[in-house]
């Protein structure tokens, strides 16, 4: 059976990650076992993953681990290394970022280990067990943060050579993330904003300012809108950045929608705010909804009179709206199209009306559905008198609309204009 397709809202305000999106996917529900078989077929090795519960700000989250051997160990989550610039070693860390690597016999070794370019990693996702999808997904996150490290660094995109991002566990987040939305049958991304930091963090080449260079060109490529909050230090890996922009369809919430589920993914990093991401299974709603009819007859034969009189009438027992439609019928002979707004319950006595009153010998019916904004009637109180309005809702914001019978009420009462009391009943909704 072919799985519901899925809209997934994901809420940024502590940044992004890869780990920590994988983790948010997998407590949305993501099969563990089609992501650890995913995995151990890839063609790499030093690594392990682990998938625990941990706490943040009292909040129970998952947590997505992925632990590397010695030979392949960094520093992504060393606080004191990326920014405690002062005394902190010059090591290598996995935040996505990449230098230009030329093949030279003192780095051939490294290479080897930690240095691959995109046809390598290319090559690596191909070989693993993954569905066409997955694969895709994963391709496509790989080629976006490609472009901006090439760009960042001046370079054609097949010249670059991932350091960190060619490293074993940046590799491992992306196709988990890939496999994780694909496993969800994720169709539909929604991505309002990605909140930032501020600062510098410490890299491969060095001291780096926040949002570091490879994070701006994702964004700008890709119209990811960025929020810089006061934190110090980088919320927005360019690896988050990337499996943001692959994935993202939209930047706005529907008005109104229904959260199915929500996973919790935790990040490693501690700044001033927890190191989370809130990822949320919605389906989109719509304002209420009802069902009408809509009747309708052609008539040719009948006096003006007769016809004002049988509105009447058909308004008296509760058609919703009646109105009618200049036309043209057969030899050119004009006549009307008389309609009727009604509900269900009232199409038979309102047909009943329609045959007494008017010369028509059939009437055509329509049921529809209706989406209708939440409202409701109030009075309000004028310097006039008491006015009666309806009050409609619409993203949260309220629309006024003055009673017809009101206004006209007080216009007699008190001999003024139409246009003087509607304004003056406006006035007092407010």
């Amino acid at each position: 059976m072919k799985k519901k397709e899925q809209t997934l809202y994901l809420e940024c305000s502590s940044g992004i990650s890869g780990d920590m999106a994988v983790a948010a996917l997998l407590d949305l529900g993501a099969d563990r076992e089609v992501l650890e078989h995913a995995l151990q077929s890839l063609p790499a090795e030093g690594f392990q993953t682990a998938v625990t519960r941990v706490k943040k700000s009292g909040l129970d989250m998952c947590d997505f681990h992925v632990i590397l051997d010695a030979e392949h160990e960094n520093h992504d989550h060393d606080m004191e290394y990326l920014h405690g610039h002062e005394h902190a070693p010059l090591h290598n860390h996995k935040n996505g970022h990449s230098h230009e690597h030329k093949r030279t016999e003192e780095t051939a070794h490294v290479h080897a280990h930690g240095h691959r370019g995109l046809p390598e990693i290319l090559r690596m996702i191909g070989y693993g067990d993954l569905t066409e999808r997955a694969k895709q997904i994963a391709v496509r996150i790989f080629k976006i943060l490609a472009e901006a490290e090439a760009k960042a660094h001046g370079v054609p995109v097949d010249e670059v050579h991932f350091h960190e991002v060619g490293a074993v566990d940046s590799i491992v987040d992306i196709v988990a993330a890939a496999v994780c939305l694909d496993n969800l049958n994720i169709t539909e991304v929604i991505i309002p904003k990605l909140n930032e930091g501020q600062g510098t963090v410490r890299c491969q080449h060095g001291i780096l300012p926040v949002p570091v260079p490879a994070v701006v060109n994702i964004a700008e490529a890709y119209r990811l809108p960025i929020c810089v909050t006061e934190t110090e230090g980088e919320l927005v890996t360019p690896t988050g950045a990337a499996i943001a922009a692959a994935i993202r369809t939209s930047g706005k919430l529907p008005d109104t929608f229904t959260v199915e589920k929500v996973g919790m993914g935790a990040g490693k990093r501690n700044y001033d705010r927890p190191s989370m991401l809130r990822a949320m299974l919605i389906r989109p709603g719509v304002e209420e909804r009802d069902r009408i009819c809509k009747l309708e007859t052609n008539i040719d034969d009948c006096s003006g009179e007769n016809l004002g009189y049988t509105m009447e009438r058909l308004m008296e027992a509760g058609a919703r709206d009646v109105y009618y439609t200049p036309i043209y019928m057969k030899k050119n002979r004009p006549a009307y199209q008389l309609n009727i707004i009604c509900t269900e319950e009232d199409v038979e006595r309102l047909e009943q009306i329609v045959f007494e009153e008017t010369t028509t010998i059939g009437i055509r019916k329509l049921p529809m559905d209706r989406t209708v904004l939440p409202r409701e009637t109030r009075m309000v109180q004028t310097p006039l008198g008491e006015a009666q309005v309806k009050v409609c809702r619409l993203n949260g914001r309220e629309r006024c609309f003055p009673e017809y019978s009101s206004i006209t009420a007080l216009c007699r009462k008190h001999g003024r204009s139409y246009r003087e009391i509607y304004q003056m009943i406006q006035d007092a909704c407010m």
